[in-house]
């Protein structure tokens, strides 16, 4: 079931950033930089506060009452101008739930509820997002960094036009 996220949802909103972050990101080892940045980012009140805000929006995928993953949506950023529409902020899914359809019914259900063109940028070194959301029907946009640590990350920005992808 998809259905819009609620408080009760924040603690296991962090519990499953930090995991797929961790499972993502962290590829070689976890360092005291990558354990500070996902302990003060991902925690109950980062989600609280996200859930108050009115331009920003998530959406859960539950089974069982169990969170399997959720996507973020931020209606009021853009990527170098408003042509590209909104950004997905995250699209998280439960590793071991990878592979049954999770993320692509949350992709569908934003384009079904939205209707509109949307971006999303990922670690460059994620082959398998990137693949992922390509065959969603997303195309390469350009370059973002995220900075760690005194290191810039390179992510590929990717845009969706509901108009002329490719969703089933």
């Amino acid at each position: 079931m998809i259905r819009r996220a609620t408080l009760s949802d924040c603690n296991n909103l962090a519990a499953l950033s930090i995991q797929v972050w961790l499972s993502a990101y962290a590829r070689d080892g976890i360092n005291a930089a990558i354990s500070d940045y996902v302990l003060a980012t991902f925690n109950q009140q980062h989600f609280v506060t996200l859930l108050a805000q009115d331009d920003y929006q998530i959406y859960v995928a539950t089974e069982n009452e169990l969170l399997l993953g959720f996507i973020a949506v931020n209606l009021c950023s853009d990527f170098k101008s408003s042509e590209h529409g909104f950004e997905i902020d995250t699209l998280y899914v439960q590793g071991r739930q990878q592979g049954r359809g999770i993320g692509r019914r949350l992709l569908q259900y934003i384009a079904t509820e939205h209707q509109a063109k949307y971006w999303l940028s990922t670690w460059s070194h994620n082959v398998e997002a990137i693949d992922f959301y390509r065959r969603f029907g997303f195309k390469d946009i350009g370059q973002s960094y995220f900075e760690l640590d005194g290191a810039q990350h390179e992510n590929t920005v990717l845009a969706f036009n509901p108009d002329s992808a490719n969703t089933a």
